[in-house]
């Protein structure tokens, strides 16, 4: 695979950790900081406003939510509530964007201090509630509620994700335990260890069922608090008696075209680093019966983060070492890669959504990838419409065919027909 250069999109004054893509308004949302220490390095989440300018996507600030000690380390996202994992505690927002009308949004253009913020310039933080207008677009952000959802010796939440109806959530962290909280009041609901050791990801299915990966090697299948089974990815795959894997990352996705279908997402690295590495593996699996379906080898790259687009059509991958990857779910075939594009660990990866505002800005490709990482940069990785033949173009070369055959046959056996 040839190497190329992906375009740089936005950057943060801090490094980035988390992504989140918002497809009513088309707002791309980064999060990350540089955490308590006294180092200058601020803490914040970023709204920036997704737009087609000249044929070309670009991104502009919109608004800069000020996180104060706290660097955002995973996010996600239902409707206008963010759930942000912020040290060992989660922390919701409330984002609301709307449209000015007439004479309001011409005075609050004649109010902005110089032109539309620029990538690597330092914004301006906005406290809790603030609110940020924006040739036209009105973007308010405030706190809900927060709660502790990690208490190990050195607590920190991990992952974040909410169930399909957006009435829960499910966090993750250090100490093994899986927490279920209603939104968005955050009461407890449900508590479990599910793991010995740190977990690494969770992933909530539409049917209630939640799979964990953690670092004791292990990936579960639960209903509630009950175990249904674990994941073997080895059984129809390879098979290494002296290198131990671990399960990395895991999402569910759509199988397109099958509107009852599911599929489940692995990440398999290796448990400990070896001078030759050994290769990393994607599994997918049956929705349903959580038995392996296809494993196939990703490359000697150990991967940091995954995701799948909104149709359970494509497959993102970030590295440790900073390359980018767009897969396709059905075979597990590489599209699209860029070795070393951050140059250091991709911490997230999300698909420009394939409704709402997402057709509009993705124009005549085939998907959107973005990519953050801890060298403070929002890349934008787009994958061109693949070439395809129409069935009906197909089906009249065929009877074509089949007409010139005809032809010959009987021009050379004058009594063939």
């Amino acid at each position: 695979m040839g190497r190329r250069r992906a375009p740089e999109l936005y950057r943060a004054p801090f490094p980035l950790y988390a992504l989140q893509v918002d497809p009513s308004t088309g707002l791309l949302i980064a999060a990350g900081g540089g955490g308590a220490a006294k180092t200058g390095i601020k803490n914040g989440v970023h709204f920036l406003q997704l737009e087609r300018i000249n044929g070309r996507l670009s991104a502009s600030l919109l608004h800069s939510h000020d996180t104060e000690t706290r660097a955002t380390m995973n996010l996600a996202l239902a409707g206008d509530i963010l759930a942000a994992g912020q040290d060992a505690h989660c922390q919701l927002l409330r984002f609301q964007a709307h449209q000015q009308k007439g004479n309001k949004a011409e005075k609050a253009g004649s109010k902005e201090q110089g032109p539309r913020q620029r990538k690597g310039a330092a914004p301006a933080e906005k406290k809790c509630g603030a609110e940020t207008q924006h040739e036209g677009l009105e973007l308010r952000v405030e706190n809900l509620q927060a709660v502790q959802t990690d208490f190990s010796s050195d607590p920190l939440q991990k992952v974040v994700c909410f169930n399909h109806d957006n009435t829960l959530l499910a966090t993750g962290g250090t100490d093994g335990y899986v927490r279920v909280w209603k939104v968005p009041s955050l009461e407890k609901v449900l508590e479990f260890k599910a793991h010995e050791g740190e977990i690494e990801d969770l992933a909530l299915g539409p049917d209630g069922k939640l799979v964990t990966v953690g670092r004791d090697l292990k990936a579960s299948v639960w209903q509630k608090n009950q175990l249904v089974t674990q994941l073997h990815w080895q059984e129809n795959g390879p098979t290494f008696s002296s290198t131990p894997y671990r399960y990395q990352a895991c999402r569910f996705g759509q199988v397109p075209d099958q509107p009852a279908g599911l599929r489940l997402f692995t990440v398999q690295i290796p448990h400990k680093r070896l001078r030759q590495p050994p290769p990393c593996y994607l599994t997918a699996w049956d929705g349903s019966n959580f038995l392996p379906l296809r494993t196939k080898s990703c490359g000697h790259e150990v991967i940091s983060c995954l995701n799948v687009s909104e149709s359970g059509t494509f497959l993102g991958l970030g590295t440790v070492t900073g390359s980018v990857a767009i897969y396709i779910a059905f075979s597990l075939q590489c599209l699209y890669y860029v070795r070393e594009a951050h140059g250091i660990v991709v911490t997230d990866v999300a698909f420009l959504p394939e409704k709402g505002r997402g057709p509009e800005l993705l124009g005549s490709h085939e998907t959107a990838l973005f990519s953050v990482a801890v060298d403070s940069r929002c890349q934008l990785h787009l994958l061109p419409s693949r070439r395809s033949v129409p069935v009906w173009l197909l089906l009249l070369l065929c009877v074509g065919l089949i007409v010139v055959t005809i032809l010959l046959l009987q021009s050379a056996f004058p009594g063939f027909l």
